[in-house]
């Protein structure tokens, strides 16, 4: 039912469901001190108990509408009707003037009639009576009285925005990011400081950069850095944030960021998390994401020098998702800057943890080198929190050794009635009521840190990396000549680039290590990753492939986006026939796979220290394409080991336990014809069980007893 307008102009509400929904909007304004929305105001009612949530959305909504726009209507009145200057009405001009309350107040004239409002009965005896008890309710009246000065229903304003630089954070507070630094200093420092050099060349400054990287590699902490530097007025929001339910707000959110970046120009900005409003359009499952993605290219594009006033507005991104965004804003003139913010390799760890630990107190001995090679696959924000948990440790051990250290001047606390935690707790206290004047002095030791190493899970773990595995060459028995192809392959370009770069030439793309099961294949490629102290992901085939169409194909493509913003990385394919298998002349999902990989592997991305090792017992199975020089060019075939490689195998699997490697053991090893590295293992799994049914150590006769029930697992196909 549309509203009526009052003899005064402004709009009234006659209709009973607009008074019932008038007194639910004006409850929850004076519950929020603020003007509900419509969208708010019809969840309070589908929410309650009455009679009006049984109403239609559509009949809800458009009474909402009318009764939002009287109070507003009613909120902007005339300041001149004031209660001093304004005429009493008269009893005639009291009577509404619509039907429904020319009905009601044609009750009011005879006498004992009753009439109802808002559910309540009342009685009277005449029209009088108005004069000592008020009928209508507040939105009825033909005039409006003058409202208190504070207003009952405050419009929303809009907070203002901060453009005041960060003071707790500066350059040095970063390590092992001097690359990055240098880029952005490049971009940042001229046109921010100088703008007039841009202004007399006529050169356009940068407009965007994208900082991206897994999480917690500092793209935040880098961009306040800058802006601490710098000293020009910074604006920090991120993305979500400005994203709203109601239809147009986020896109005026966006407006108004970029509008105060331009008044207060030279300013930097810095949206973090900016994939939330930025994937890609023809993704989008609603409207307002494209309206978003629009309205940020637009704002974008308004950030010319003409349009600043000569002064340049320069925008910092963050995202860890770099393939999500739309493509139209990664072109030129817009987000054209890139800059990697990849995984720390252990040169960059041990200075991030210089960085980190220059206010703690060190013993003598600290050895960042160790402590670096012991973090693989951690990040800035990983080892922050290990020094937190390094702090943590000293404190309890200095904690300790206050409850546990006795000091003879102290008062007699060895009363035998208390209980031995109660002693040491009040010795500790005493202590340190002693010590309270100096503090303790607790120093960080480099045994606090290895103890807090197995606390910390690494965020590469936790974003589909595997953390570099325990084995080491030394745990490999013989095929000596495969490790050495493997470290002339992998671990060598990979710890020293350069003499590469030197001679010129390029970095295989891929070894594939083939052979009977049981041999050694993934050991070895362990080792290897662990020898090259790179990024490792262990990829086992099965797990890429995917019922639905070109779900398999990106998980392909993910892997190796991964394993780029992680270089050095080794990429190690587990059971690689499953997934590589050779296609046929009908395309199906298994031909998208290799061909997925076959780009990959081609190096039409960038593929600068990503390595690729596979292992398969099917060799045959695999798409020839993949075995060609550049993708597959080293396949290294580990077969059955031989008499002697069986004897430093089995050397190898009994160094950790009390046994003496005597010829006789050595015998057994040259008996076990055609057993793999696997099979031997088993051998000495087994006599494990009977020493442990015997309830002692292993013996010759438990080996001698095992080889009996152990047989080799390697068919003659192999």
């Amino acid at each position: 039912m549309p509203s009526r307008s009052s003899s005064s102009g402004r709009p009234s509400l006659s209709h009973q469901l607009d008074r019932e929904i008038y007194q639910v909007v004006q409850k929850l304004a004076e519950d929020e001190e603020d003007m509900p929305g419509i969208s708010e105001v019809y969840q309070k009612i589908k929410n309650s108990n009455s009679s009006l949530n049984r109403r239609p959305k559509k009949v809800l909504e458009s009474s909402i509408e009318r009764v939002i726009n009287v109070i507003e209507a009613d909120q902007l009145g005339d300041d001149s009707d004031t209660i001093d200057d304004e005429p009493v009405p008269e009893e005639k001009d009291l009577v509404p003037s619509n039907a429904l309350n020319r009905s009601i107040t044609g009750l009011w004239t005879k006498s004992g009639s009753s009439y109802a409002i808002n559910g309540t009965q009342v009685l009277t005896d005449s029209v009088h009576d108005l004069k000592e008890r008020p009928l209508l309710p507040p939105l009825m009246e033909t005039k409006s009285r003058k409202r208190p000065a504070k207003e009952m229903y405050p419009r929303k304003r809009t907070r203002p925005i901060s453009n005041v630089p960060p003071s707790n954070v500066d350059l040095e507070d970063l390590g092992g990011v001097g690359p990055v630094v240098k880029q952005l200093s490049e971009l940042l420092l001229i046109p921010l400081l100088s703008p007039v050099s841009y202004s007399v060349s006529g050169i356009e400054p940068p407009r965007g950069i994208i900082l991206h990287g897994p999480p917690g590699c500092g793209k935040t902490m880098m961009a306040n850095a800058f802006a601490a530097l710098l000293e020009v007025p910074f604006i920090q929001f991120s993305a979500p944030s400005v994203v709203s339910g109601m239809s147009g707000e986020s896109e005026k959110a966006l407006r108004e960021y970029f509008d105060e970046a331009k008044k207060v120009a030279p300013c930097l900005m810095f949206i973090d998390e900016i994939d939330a409003i930025t994937s890609k359009r023809e993704n989008a499952q609603r409207e307002m994401e494209k309206r978003i993605v629009a309205q940020l290219l637009t704002c974008m594009d308004d950030l010319a020098l003409e349009n600043t006033g000569g002064r340049a507005v320069i925008v910092i991104a963050a995202t860890n998702r770099l393939d999500s965004l739309d493509p139209a804003l990664r072109r030129g003139g817009r987000f054209d800057k890139e800059i990697a913010m990849n995984i720390p390799t252990q040169s960059m760890r041990e200075k991030i943890l210089r960085v980190l630990t220059r206010k703690l107190q060190l013993a003598d001995g600290i050895d960042f080198a160790k402590l670096a090679l012991r973090t693989p696959g951690f990040v800035g924000a990983d080892l922050k929190d290990l020094v937190s948990t390094v702090g943590s440790i000293a404190i309890a051990r200095a904690h300790r050794t206050l409850m546990n250290v006795a000091d003879p001047g102290e008062m007699d606390l060895d009363n035998a009635s208390l209980e031995p935690e109660l002693r040491e707790v009040k010795r500790a206290a005493t202590r340190l009521k002693v010590l309270n004047t100096n503090g303790l002095d607790i120093k960080v030791t480099n045994q606090d840190f290895f103890d807090a190493l197995p606390f910390i899970q690494p965020s590469l773990k936790r974003e589909g990396f595997t953390t570099l595995p325990d084995t080491t060459w030394a745990d490999v028995g013989a095929l000596s000549d495969i490790q050495q192809q493997l470290k002339d392959a992998i671990v060598y370009p990979i710890l020293h680039p350069e003499k590469y770069a030197k001679v010129g030439i390029t970095t295989p793309s891929g070894v594939l290590l083939c052979g009977p099961p049981g041999c050694g294949k993934t050991l070895l490629a362990k080792a290897t990753a662990n020898e090259a102290q790179a990024n490792f992901i262990t990829i086992r085939g099965p797990q890429l492939l995917n019922k639905y169409v070109g779900e398999s194909e990106r998980a392909v493509r993910e892997v190796f986006t991964r394993a780029r913003s992680s270089a050095p990385c080794v990429v190690f394919f587990d059971e690689f026939d499953s997934l590589a298998t050779k296609r046929n002349d009908e395309a199906g999902s298994n031909a998208r796979v290799v061909n997925a990989l076959l780009a990959e592997l081609d190096g039409a991305d960038d593929r600068n220290g990503v390595f690729v090792v596979a292992t398969t017992n099917r060799v045959d199975m695999i798409d020839e394409a993949l075995l060609r020089p550049g993708r597959f060019e080293k396949i290294l075939r580990v077969g059955l080991p031989q008499k002697e490689d069986r004897v430093t195998i089995l050397k190898t699997l009994l160094r950790r336990i009390d046994i003496t490697f005597d010829d006789a053991i050595k015998k057994i090893a040259e008996d076990c014809e055609g057993f793999s590295g696997a099979d031997l293992a088993g051998l000495v799994r087994q006599a494990g069980f009977f020493a442990v049914a015997r309830d002692d150590g292993i013996t010759l006769e438990d080996l001698v007893k095992a080889q009996k029930t152990i047989q080799p697992s390697v068919g003659d196909d192999y």
